[in-house]
């Protein structure tokens, strides 16, 4: 079955956005164990507006699933994910202040920068994701970077769903298909929510884990945390 990791950046922005220490952020990565996920997903910015780098450090020592830090692999960022000896870091190509991440890797322009970084990686028992859009180019080229994973962006599919969702859908079930027969795992994320996620994975049966942050957040101030969670967990079986 496809694994839920939750995104907390959004606590921490709650959190930073009046200072002090509420929402915790370890206590909300507690919880989400607790409740059910599979993993927690944190992703530290260089400006710290959300998740800050002590928050990596103080919430590792919690988790029994899966941490999955995301970031550009700066040397900054591969000091952090190797310090705290995280379980996946997915590499996304954002630039210093972007407010989210909006798009994939050209896998063949920084094919050269990508595998030394994952080869870094490797090295210290990390397991690997790298962002990419539904391109099957774009897909064959992970495979030749040496990542263990892609990521699929998926905002142009949760844009098209409530349209279209068949057409939404179509180039993510092809660049799924290539990528599973490539030996690639596979991830999923952004705009992810309880309308959009079962058909996502009913239709891509191997994907590995989804990362949901935003959504999941918003979905908890109505239906609280334990609810929310187990509403994601409900649209991911078989």
């Amino acid at each position: 079955m496809t694994r839920l990791s939750v995104n907390i950046n959004k606590i921490a922005t709650l959190r930073n956005s009046r200072g002090g220490s509420v929402p915790s952020v370890v206590e909300a990565a507690i919880n989400c164990q607790k409740f059910g996920a599979e993993g927690i997903t944190v992703h530290p910015r260089p400006d710290e507006r959300h998740i800050r780098r002590q928050d990596v450090y103080d919430i590792k020592p919690h988790i029994y699933t899966e941490l999955n830090i995301e970031g550009y692999p700066s040397e900054d960022f591969l000091k952090l994910v190797i310090d705290v000896k995280a379980d996946q870091a997915t590499l996304v190509p954002d630039k210093p202040g972007q407010l989210t991440s909006d798009h994939g890797w050209n896998t063949i322009e920084n094919e050269a920068f990508l595998v030394d970084v994952i080869k870094e990686l490797k090295k210290n028992g990390i397991r690997t994701s790298i962002f990419v859009d539904p391109d099957l180019k774009m897909v064959e080229g992970a495979k030749r970077v040496g990542t263990d994973r892609i990521e699929l962006y998926t905002e142009p599919y949760a844009s098209l769903y409530m349209k279209d969702a068949e057409k939404a859908v179509a180039p993510f079930v092809e660049a799924a298909k290539l990528a599973h027969n490539l030996g690639l795992g596979i991830n999923a994320g952004h705009d992810l929510n309880l309308k959009n996620l079962k058909y996502l994975v009913d239709m891509i049966p191997y994907i590995d884990e989804v990362s949901i942050g935003h959504a999941l957040v918003a979905d908890a101030l109505y239906l609280g945390l334990h609810n929310t969670i187990k509403e994601y967990l409900e649209c991911l079986k078989p």
